[in-house]
């Protein structure tokens, strides 16, 4: 994902948490401070979700088992959920816990649109969770 493509992903993703009553922050640069950071933060009615956020064009995606520790450290922490936002091109939002991932034999870990479309949530689905 180009950093312009996943900039463009996660203003998407923030308008459309404001535009459903969240107050919304986004931590531009979120991959490249070296502390545990997502990429937006989103608040409302006393619930905090804590978004890692990925744009792809394929149907599957690998996160490296750092990625997800930190997603889950800081949403301890801030007492935050953690989610992964994944948006495909051409089919839209979906959103995944962290602990719901496939972890590889090579330590990473591993999701596809199909088992998204499974363990998943939509956007509709995460906002009223």
């Amino acid at each position: 994902m180009s950093k312009q493509k996943g900039s463009r992903a996660e203003r998407e993703l923030l308008h459309m948490l404001f535009d459903e009553s969240f107050h919304v922050v986004r931590s531009a640069g979120s991959g490249s401070i070296g502390l545990p950071n997502p990429d937006l933060i989103a608040g409302r009615d006393g619930r905090i979700l804590a978004i890692e956020c990925k744009s792809l064009k394929n149907t599957s995606k690998y996160f490296k088992e750092q990625e997800i520790k930190e997603l889950k450290q800081f949403s301890k922490k801030f007492g935050a959920e953690a989610w992964l936002g994944i948006r495909f091109d051409n089919i839209g939002w979906f959103f995944i816990h962290p602990d719901k991932l496939n972890k590889t034999k090579s330590n990473y870990y591993a999701i596809s649109l199909e088992e998204l479309k499974e363990k998943g949530l939509n956007f509709k689905e995460l906002i009223k969770k």
